[in-house]
């Protein structure tokens, strides 16, 4: 392909509004450009590249036996409603009605439809079964942002596997985390499979494969020594005891005039250290006022909170809903005697005793307290969150916390969604039995966006082989000169039949604007061709990712550029 043909409108600036390296690069380079929030068009460059990893994680899905369908995007909302989800997506789901005043969906994923299918088999002898798609998504993300990190229409590559028991999806789990593995090592991602929530999705076991970096949203608790690795949203760490006084007596009362925070009360004299207090939130769970008890000096996590008691959406309580239930502002609050509201406490606080909270009174706290005595029929969970230089729970040694960008997610799914779909099959016996289910996804152009994340220098990307737009790229200084361009013609025909995905920059421009493009848009390697060079029958050649160049002859570059290439390919 010619330069001058292409449409490769590259940019001196980045827009204002990008922040993250891969968002920044892909608009200079001319890869991507913004529609409106969350939805971008990719340019030929970026469309070669999409296509490019759409095709490794196409290889190794059909490597462990799935099947490839494409799937409606538009759903009933019907399928929703029998899964539960409608309600449980909530506000991040495109909903809409048809001209006939039906409900339906934009699809965020495809459990519902997949399991529809499935009650089309009968039989055990069906089973197993592992069906995929790549195809558009929709979530209506509140904050768009980091260009293709987080968006609102998206192609995602989910596959579903359908076993007759927990064994049988043990092993299709297997697979895809070994295929995942696969995948993102061809893609050339350093990634690091962690226990994750699995949020709406439901299921227990969820795996994410996240890659280390400052424009990632998740944080990751790992342990350097036992390699344990959890989401924040999953972490635990060993909490150190604490040995408490015995109480002295029933809660006792005590004046704390103007005292509002954790701090305060700290400081306070008579008050107690923020290991020693209860901190009491009022949340709405699903439009039920909740108490939510911690530890003073521990934080609240709020996926952790949504997980244990299976609503879909949490928030904090507002000031008037608290006042009106407890009789008390923030900062005066506490569990000791409600009766009337669900009371979720934290697993750090089990067996404490000697505590201090709010007496629901306005400038009152209460000392003396016993945890398991005086809060009435707590609901006990792992709330908190892990902070970083806490003791592993394997090993006991300090946790790193490190930000990381999602690359993939695989779940078990158990039977939900069969069930909610009518599927089942006859077993050995001819009992009717339902299927499990497993669910795995993978974002086309997050992962994407993560290579060029992970892959760039302040010259612009370094693309891996695999994915690159073109493998190589012939710059001729000045295609003008016919010795130049007839050099830079036959290169070009001999790396075609080599097979190598060549771009020739034949166009008329100075060649430090040339070259400069040819780094911003991050072609692992370049042949030059250039008076000097050529005058001894030599071209330059420059791998990318090493800025490292040396002189090939003329006669001998092409086959040797190829197989460097060839050599990097995988």
């Amino acid at each position: 392909m010619r330069w001058s043909d292409s449409f490769i409108p590259t940019l001196r600036d980045a827009p204002g509004d990008a922040t993250a390296a891969s968002h920044q690069l892909l608009v200079r380079a001319g890869f991507i450009r913004q529609l409106h929030s969350g939805h971008y068009s990719l340019l030929p460059l970026g469309l070669r590249v999409h296509n490019k990893v759409a095709d490794v994680v196409r290889a190794e899905m059909d490597a462990i036996g799935a099947q490839e369908f494409l799937l409606p995007a538009m759903h009933p909302a019907d399928l929703w409603r029998r899964s539960g989800r409608w309600s449980v997506m909530g506000s991040e789901m495109f909903r809409l009605r048809d001209r006939n005043d039906a409900d339906v969906v934009l699809g965020m994923t495809h459990e519902e439809v997949f399991a529809t299918l499935a009650a089309e088999m009968s039989s055990y002898r069906e089973l197993p079964q592992t069906w995929y798609q790549i195809q558009t998504k929709f979530r209506d993300e509140p904050r768009p942002r980091s260009g293709l990190l987080r968006v609102r229409e998206f192609m995602m590559k989910d596959s579903y596997s359908f076993d007759m028991d927990e064994p049988g999806l043990d092993v299709s789990f297997e697979a895809h985390r070994e295929a995942y593995l696969r995948i993102f090592g061809r893609l050339d991602l350093d990634v690091m499979a962690v226990q994750a929530s699995s949020g709406s999705m439901g299921g227990d076991a969820s795996v994410e494969f996240m890659v280390e970096s400052p424009a990632g949203e998740d944080d990751v608790a790992r342990c350097p020594n036992c390699g344990y690795r959890a989401n924040i949203e999953r972490a635990r760490a060993a909490v150190p005891p604490i040995a408490d006084p015995p109480p002295t007596g029933p809660p006792e009362r005590f004046a704390t005039p103007g005292v509002r925070t954790i701090d305060a009360l700290a400081s306070f004299e008579g008050g107690a250290p923020a290991d020693r207090q209860l901190k009491t939130m009022v949340m709405v769970l699903d439009d039920q006022l909740t108490l939510v008890v911690l530890r003073g000096d521990h934080q609240l996590n709020l996926q952790k909170l949504a997980d244990c008691s299976g609503v879909t959406d949490v928030r904090p309580a507002t000031e008037s809903e608290t006042v009106a239930q407890l009789g008390a502002s923030p900062g005066s609050l506490g569990a000791v005697g409600v009766e009337d509201l669900p009371i979720y406490v934290d697993e750090a606080l089990r067996g404490r005793t000697s505590m201090t909270t709010g007496a629901n009174e306005d400038d009152w706290h209460l000392r003396e307290v016993d945890v398991a005595r005086d809060i009435i029929d707590p609901r006990w969970a792992d709330l908190r969150e892990v902070a970083a230089g806490e003791a592993c729970v394997v090993c006991g040694e300090p946790l790193e916390i490190v930000r990381c960008i999602e690359a993939g997610h695989i779940f078990k799914l158990g039977r939900k969604y069969c069930e909610a779909m009518g599927v089942s099959v006859l077993d050995t016996n001819g009992e009717a039995r339902t299927p499990i289910m497993g669910s795995y996804g993978i974002g086309i152009g997050r992962a994407m966006a993560a290579v060029a994340e992970t892959h760039h220098d302040e010259r612009g990307l370094i693309w891996p082989v695999a994915v690159a737009p073109f493998e190589a790229v012939i710059t001729v200084l000045d295609p003008a000169d016919e010795a130049q361009s007839a050099a830079g013609e036959g290169l070009q025909r001999e790396l075609a039949a080599l097979g190598v995905d060549c771009l020739y920059d034949d166009r008329p421009l100075r060649p430090g604007v040339k070259l400069a493009d040819a780094e911003l848009v991050g072609v692992p390697y370049r042949l030059t061709v250039g008076a000097r060079s050529l005058a001894e029958g030599n071209v330059e050649l420059t791998e990318r990712s090493a800025r490292e160049t040396r002189l090939l002859a003329v006669a001998e570059a092409a086959a040797l550029t190829a197989g460097e290439i060839a050599a990097h390919r995988r």
